[in-house]
């Protein structure tokens, strides 16, 4: 399964998205897209997007991370919201320096998905930040495969 987003296309709804939206002209403009099971994109912070002496700042991690996690969702055509999320930041990632976002299903029971991200660096694969989160999904969001019972 090859499924892609940038905010573009017929669901307009994103376009203004911080993270992904081409029409937010102050956004990061990342591109999603499904690589088998795992959601991906490519990152990399500017000088906007520091805190401080030249390091991205936290905020910003997380947001990428949060929505790493919730395209996982979109692509598979279900539709949710962040319930809860945790993030643990093990690494400074300095600007200028490219990202590589992983977000994938941990577990789903009913309404409730659970998911991880990652955010790695992409020269070494150095883990910078990772997170754990739930979604909330659209109450007639159907299973990524097919039908199952409630």
């Amino acid at each position: 399964m090859s499924a892609q987003r940038s905010g573009k296309g017929p669901d307009s709804s994103a376009n203004r998205c911080f993270v992904c939206g081409p029409n937010n002209p102050i956004g990061l403009h990342i591109e999603f897209h499904l690589d088998g099971e795992v959601c991906r994109a490519e990152f990399v912070p500017s000088e906007h997007h520091c805190g401080w002496h030249g390091v991205t700042h936290g905020g910003i991690l997380y947001s990428a991370l949060d929505d790493v996690m919730a395209n996982w969702i979109f692509l598979q055509g279900m539709r949710g919201f962040t319930a809860k999320c945790e993030v643990r930041y093990r690494r400074e990632l300095a600007v200028g320096t490219r990202v590589r976002l992983e977000g994938r299903m941990v577990q789903r029971r009913g309404r409730l998905v659970q998911l991880e991200g990652l955010a790695l660096r992409d020269s070494d694969g150095a883990v910078i930040a990772q997170s754990t989160a739930s979604f909330m999904l659209a109450a007639a969001t159907p299973p990524p495969g097919g039908d199952v019972g409630p």
